[in-house]
């Protein structure tokens, strides 16, 4: 049984982008989004992605998801997930990230994802990662469907809270344990163990692992996994370029928008 465990963020630290705003895609194939599902979406996580993270980006982006899943079908939104890894998670997942994972897993230490994203997402990325456990945001379902609440919503200060739970059960102590992230709203957490790492931080992130003397990790190659567990290299400007065009687009409708 292991002794320590490494705690890892999903967005923008194990992944080169969120987890949602890379299944829109699949999600709007699927009927499950409609394009002003996308669009609002889109502007709340692309602030957040391009931008620091901030409580309220934060909260816009946990009230986007509740409004948007009331009546999902659960046993839907898990196929269209388990069906969109290849095609829309495994590209933007960071190679260095992978090599974090498995020098951690060969120094005997567990492998926790720790997300505000859904359950539902996390689960099958954790799969795919051959992490050993996850901690997301809860959705309440009732009758096999989403009901638009949220059981347990796993951001900011709850996020080492469950990790201490967690911890408890499984017999670790958070000293000698490792958290990444690359988010200020992830300050708690990184603080809750004895070995914190900034990944790819934002800019009051990075004062403050400056400050206390945290690691700070730039990880930029972004890879694909295939089914036998091999490597290469993806393109890495394809996100980047859907996030500008998006962005672009946001601003011409401003423009547009005639003055009161």
């Amino acid at each position: 049984m292991a002794t320590s465990a490494a705690f890892f963020d999903l967005d923008k630290t194990i992944l080169a982008t969120s987890a949602s705003l890379a299944l829109t895609r699949p999600l709007l194939r699927a009927g499950l989004m409609r394009t002003r599902d996308v669009m609002r979406a889109a502007q709340s996580q692309l602030a957040y992605h391009l931008l620091d993270a901030t409580h309220e980006r934060s909260e816009r982006i946990k009230d986007d998801l509740t409004q948007m899943v009331s009546g999902w079908s659960v046993a839907e939104f898990d196929a269209v997930v388990a069906a969109a890894l290849t095609e829309s998670i495994q590209p933007v997942v960071y190679r260095e990230a992978l090599d974090a994972i498995s020098t951690h897993h060969a120094a005997g230490h567990d492998v926790v994802i720790v997300s505000a994203s859904a359950e539902a997402i996390v689960r099958p990325i954790m799969r795919l990662l051959d992490a050993d456990g996850m901690i997301a945001t809860q959705l309440e379902i009732e009758d096999g469907r989403y009901t638009g609440g949220i059981a347990h919503y796993n951001y900011g200060p709850a996020k080492p809270l469950a990790m201490e739970a967690m911890a408890d059960r499984r017999g670790w102590d958070l000293e000698r344990c490792w958290a990444y992230s690359d988010s200020i709203t992830d300050e708690p957490l990184l603080r809750s163990v004895g070995h914190p790492v900034a990944v790819n931080p934002d800019r009051a992130l990075l004062r403050i692992a400056r400050d206390e003397g945290w690691s700070v990790r730039r990880w930029e190659q972004q890879v694909v996994l295939n089914r036998t567990g091999e490597i290469s290299l993806a393109a890495a400007g394809g996100v980047a370029a859907a996030a500008l065009a998006v962005a672009l687009l946001l601003r011409r409708r401003r423009r547009q928008r005639p003055r009161s």
